[in-house]
């Protein structure tokens, strides 16, 4: 997985199909979709028309909640491959685990497990699961199984609880809202920092969580954004630097459905 993707929550229409193009052309190959976001099909025109070759391209998307049950999930998945005009992808996650535990681990796991054995997606992962469900996953599949752990992660939400466990068990984690909505662009410690290493906060945001070691997938429909964001693989923050960002966390989280597990 590129440590930098292109995220398209909340992007529609002609918008996604620009904002993806736009950053393909510029040396993106990580995107980022999901069933509900209601855009891979525009995803896949962007992908299909830029002309970038498919073995360069790392494709996720994602399971939504209604389509976690073991007969449900491979045929959502070629839908949505179908609208990708993809024959695979490179990645497919678990959205959300199943609001009220409705739907058992256990069979969405077997179900993407058989997806993955079909060839309709090269890895598996997970995505806002907590502590619980990533040792209950883990127990279930083993760890080596499991691509990511896609979580909301911004200076403002550190969610040390869920780095830390899955740091301890060798399970990555990808960083999703990575700029919270825009807010790290005012935040004046990542201004001083900025300012210091000549960037931009957004940068400064992107390079702390990959020195970390996760991937990030900030969501930008400006060319000159999305430039911006890939130049945060270049950027190298001191130990000061680190430091000063681990201060900034306020449990400020933005993703919080009502069906949302109970978080760590």
């Amino acid at each position: 997985m590129p440590p930098l993707g292109l995220g398209t929550f909340r992007l529609k229409e002609q918008t996604v199909v620009d904002a993806v193009k736009s950053g393909l052309s510029l040396g993106y190959r990580h995107i980022d979709t999901a069933q509900i976001y209601d855009n891979e099909a525009e995803v896949g025109q962007a992908i299909a028309e830029s002309g970038v070759p498919r073995a360069e391209l790392f494709v996720t998307t994602k399971i939504w909640t209604e389509s976690l049950a073991g007969d449900r999930l491979v045929p959502s998945l070629r839908e949505s491959l179908a609208k990708l005009r993809l024959d695979a992808v490179d990645l497919t996650l678990i959205h959300w685990p199943s609001p009220g535990g409705a739907v058992p681990l256990k069979e969405t796991l077997e179900a993407l497990l058989d997806a993955q054995r079909q060839g309709l997606t090269r890895a598996i992962g997970l995505s806002n699961f907590t502590v619980a469900q990533m040792r209950e996953a883990i127990e279930l599949v083993g760890v080596a199984a499991l691509a990511t752990n896609q979580v909301e992660r911004h200076p403002f939400l550190q969610n040390r609880a869920v780095v830390d466990f899955a740091r301890a068990q060798g399970l990555h984690l990808t960083a999703y809202m990575p700029l919270a909505y825009g807010k790290v662009m005012a935040e004046p410690v990542l201004l001083d920092i900025a300012g210091k290493h000549g960037a931009t906060p957004a940068r400064v945001a992107l390079a702390w969580q990959l020195q970390q070691g996760l991937a990030v997938i900030p969501s930008s429909t400006r060319p000159a954004n999305q430039a911006s964001n890939l130049q945060a693989l270049s950027l190298r923050l001191d130990d000061a630097d680190m430091a000063r960002i681990a201060t900034l966390d306020r449990g400020e989280r933005l993703a919080n459905p009502d069906f949302a597990p109970a978080w760590d």
